[in-house]
């Protein structure tokens, strides 16, 4: 098959100035060892007294593309695993000794998870049902009394009267997330997986369904330690916000000062299978889509540090690796459509103001690693009370902010086509994660593309017969797109007089290249412009 790469190099704006900024901090990962511990990825978790209670996820790498392979049972994780960091040492203990219907949860993948107080929430989570007999997204929440549980498989006790499971079909959710702003809870996107997972679409071998929540679903939990039941559910449902999964979405304080959380990123768009670049912020009193923003550096879930400075009013949250669209290549922005592993370390910086803009900081993962892994925050690092570290009240120069654990690591970017399960694998890593904090700026390369407003992109359908330009528009506008070859030949142009605000599409035939070829591709407002390099390859 043929895959379209595409090549960002230039962006000229005539009123937006925005230059090579620095940070106040630096970021440092310092790698752990603790000898026989267990490789998992796409993980929940909840600690006490500095020791992490891991359940779930899986014991493998990327999942495979033929059906009969991807998500085996043979990856579930099905241990229950105690950590503690500090004195090295971890302790295990199987779920054989939980009811089926707790160890059929607690073994998926992707499950949504918020602890709160004691107390670790569970939703959904996708995985083999022996029950069922086939691949679910579980309907099920579960409770966790954490302290208990982490107290009885370090001292070989039963834990079972620390588990309590009740059925609910609005819990039927993987790859989204469970958050909470004051006293009410957030299950934030994702999807409802039914099946075996199967690249060539539901209708072809095995069979699958797939429905996105398209949904944020508000509820608040009534727990008194024996019954737990579910009041004042509500649904937003809003697919131009919330078609999302397998992203990150990060506890924030806002541009008012009270609690919310962003939405960044996520697969797939309801129009094409690219990742959204806007973000979403959510609050109590609704939500907004960032129009003006766009991520490009970190698609998909990784490890995140939400950093708040309320001296000066900023929002900084700090994605490791994973796995995205784009990357950084010797100052240019890259965009590879088979969405690769990345490297990259990347902060979103919202300023006071409200303005968003990414930048990518002077240090990387030391490999492709981060995807479906945590960064569990210190107990020790001042933070607020959900969860966002308190910038200003690290004084000291160096500060743990917590550890990275697990995860998937690849031994290369784009394996996803050749993928034998051999190319990449669950991670038993572990990154203490230091902020140091210096009167010495440290250079952070601002991406310029990131806060033009257009959101760019470009991307073929499966014959590649067809190129796609979308862009975005905050009003009403002329715009002009341009196809150029290399040698700066005018391919085609179209000029469009008015197209409408809001989000624009504009389809190119690709027979005016071929394969191996090489062009540009431009869209120009009166008050912005985009270029994208784009490469054909056989």
């Amino acid at each position: 098959m043929r895959f379209i790469s595409l090549l960002f190099v230039l962006f000229i704006s005539n009123n937006i100035h925005i230059k090579a900024q620095t940070v106040q901090y630096q970021v440092l990962l310092e790698p752990l060892t603790i000898p026989g511990l267990e490789a998992v990825q796409s993980y929940a978790y909840g600690q006490y007294d500095g020791k992490w209670l891991i359940i779930g996820g899986r014991t493998d790498g990327l999942h495979r593309r033929q059906p009969f392979a991807s998500f085996s049972e043979s990856g579930n994780n099905r241990t229950l695993l105690v950590i503690d960091p500090v004195a090295e040492k971890k302790w295990t203990a199987p779920l054989s000794s939980l009811s089926i219907g707790l160890q059929e949860q607690l073994s998926a993948a992707n499950m949504e998870f918020h602890q709160d107080g004691n107390f670790l929430y569970i939703a959904g989570g996708y995985g083999y049902s022996s029950t069922e007999g086939d691949h679910i997204t579980f309907g099920k929440l579960t409770a966790i009394d954490v302290p208990g549980t982490i107290r009885a498989i370090i001292n070989s006790e039963k834990f079972t009267a620390y588990f309590r499971q009740i059925s609910n079909i609005n819990f039927a959710v993987t790859g989204g997330h469970l958050k909470k702003i004051n006293e009410t809870y957030y299950l934030v996107g994702g999807q409802k997986f039914m099946g075996r997972y199967n690249p060539m679409g539901p209708d072809h071998g095995p069979g699958f369904s797939q429905q996105y929540t398209d949904q944020v679903r508000k509820f608040k939990i009534n727990d008194d330690g024996i019954n737990i039941s579910i009041a004042n559910y509500e649904t937003i449902t809003d697919p131009e916000a919330f078609h999302r999964r397998d992203y990150n979405v990060v506890p924030q304080v806002l541009l008012n000062g009270k609690e919310g959380l962003t939405l960044f990123s996520g697969v797939f768009q309801p129009a094409a299978n690219i990742p959204f670049l806007n973000s979403v912020t959510l609050d109590e009193k609704g939500y907004k889509i960032n129009p003006s923003f766009a991520q490009y550096y970190n698609n998909y879930h990784s490890a995140v540090l939400p950093l708040y400075s309320k001296k000066n009013n900023e929002m900084h949250t700090i994605f490791f690796g994973g796995i995205a669209q784009y990357y950084d290549s010797a100052g240019i922005l890259v965009q590879n459509s088979d969405v690769p592993f990345v490297k990259t370390i990347a902060a979103v910086v919202r300023d006071n103001t409200g303005n968003l803009a990414e930048y990518k900081l002077p240090v990387e993962m030391p490999f492709f690693a981060g995807a479906g892994a945590e960064l569990i925050i210190s107990p020790s690092v001042p933070k607020y009370a959900n969860n966002v570290i308190k910038l200003d009240s690290i004084f000291t120069d160096t500060t743990l902010a917590g550890h990275i654990y697990g995860g998937i690591t690849s031994k290369a970017a784009n394996i996803f086509w050749v993928n034998t399960g051999k190319e990449s694998e669950a991670s038993n890593l572990l990154f203490k994660v230091y902020i140091i904090k210096s009167r010495i700026n440290t250079p952070s390369a601002v991406n310029n593309q990131s806060s033009s407003g257009l959101q760019m992109q470009v991307y073929a359908n499966s014959s590649q017969t067809v190129l796609s330009i979308q862009f975005y528009l905050a009003k009403q506008s002329p715009v002009e797109i341009q196809v150029k070859d290399f040698n700066g030949t005018v391919l085609a142009e179209e000029d469009f007089k008015n197209l409408p605000a809001g989000e624009n599409k504009v389809h190119i035939s690709n027979k005016i290249v071929k394969a191996g070829q090489q062009f540009w591709v431009t869209v120009r407002t009166k008050i912005n412009q985009a270029t994208q390099k784009i490469i054909i390859e056989p």
